[in-house]
């Protein structure tokens, strides 16, 4: 593996935070960096879909995945330059990953880009934090599923990818409070 798609060192610990829509994973990301004195990554189809519209393709999905992994490149390398000098393991949240991109390219086109596949068998991360739909959704502008029955479909299938890998990874639910205490639990049990 090169040295660009080297994502997880014995100095700087990768979570993502994933799930459906409107679930918190913004929030909690924000508020575990907060918490952990670090970074976190956004997800790049957020800046993508206001800059360039709703109306995507197939291959837009392509652009988005290459777009996050620089974006994760980038707070990677921001994260790494912050390692303390004890060589106490540094953290990056991530609010995305490209387990989320092949959901989105099979739940909305029925196919996935070979480059999002490969990705995900090179990439390596620590943890996962599953973020289940118990909380109420939330409109933005580019939110596509309010509807009960999509989220449910989408939450039971990232459970599956997650249950069929071998990274560990925790369902979280509750109000925002008892979701970032049972993230910090666990995140503290991999440090």
């Amino acid at each position: 593996m090169d040295e660009k798609n080297k994502t997880s060192s014995n100095t700087m610990k990768k979570i993502v935070v994933i799930g459906p829509e409107s679930t918190g994973k913004s929030t909690l990301c924000k508020l575990l960096a907060h918490h952990f004195t670090t970074e976190w990554c956004p997800e790049f189809a957020r800046e993508y879909l206001l800059a360039n519209g709703t109306d995507y393709t197939y291959d837009n999905l392509l652009t988005i995945a290459k777009g996050q992994l620089a974006l994760e490149e980038k707070y990677s390398l921001l994260v790494e330059k912050n390692t303390t000098i004890n060589n106490t393991p540094t953290i990056l949240f991530l609010d995305t990953d490209m387990y989320v991109m092949k959901v989105w390219c099979e739940y909305v086109f029925n196919k996935c880009h070979q480059f999002i596949l490969d990705e995900i068998v090179q990439r390596k991360y620590d943890l996962y934090l599953l973020c289940n739909v118990d909380m109420p959704w939330v409109k933005d502008e580019l939110r596509e599923y309010p509807d009960e029955k999509p989220r449910q479909e989408l939450y039971w299938i990232y459970k599956d990818i997650l249950i069929n890998q071998k990274t560990p990874w925790i369902e979280i639910s509750g109000n925002y409070e008892e979701r970032l205490q049972t993230a910090i639990e666990t995140v503290n049990k991999i440090l």
